[in-house]
């Protein structure tokens, strides 16, 4: 019997990988809100476009730490 709904692909990432998408993710989403900002700026939504740019740009710096510390090498390498 086919299956009517196939199943969905299989993508293994990487953490890394996966910090990176959603770094880009925050970065699109914040690119929205100011955006929103710019086209309605004394709207009476524009405080919480202004907190949810804060968020955004806090969620970030948390993902480029993330990703920072995923590159960083496990074992601590001699200097000679």
């Amino acid at each position: 019997m086919l299956k009517v709904v196939p199943d969905p692909p299989h993508t293994h990432q990487s953490l890394e990988d996966t910090l990176i998408q959603a770094t880009d993710y925050a970065l699109c989403a914040s690119t929205v809100v100011r955006q929103a900002m710019l086209l309605h700026p004394k709207s009476s939504a524009s405080i919480l476009m202004m907190a949810s740019m804060h968020e955004l740009e806090t969620l970030r710096v948390l993902l480029e730490q993330a990703l920072i510390q995923v590159q960083m090498p496990s074992e601590p390498r001699t200097l000679h």
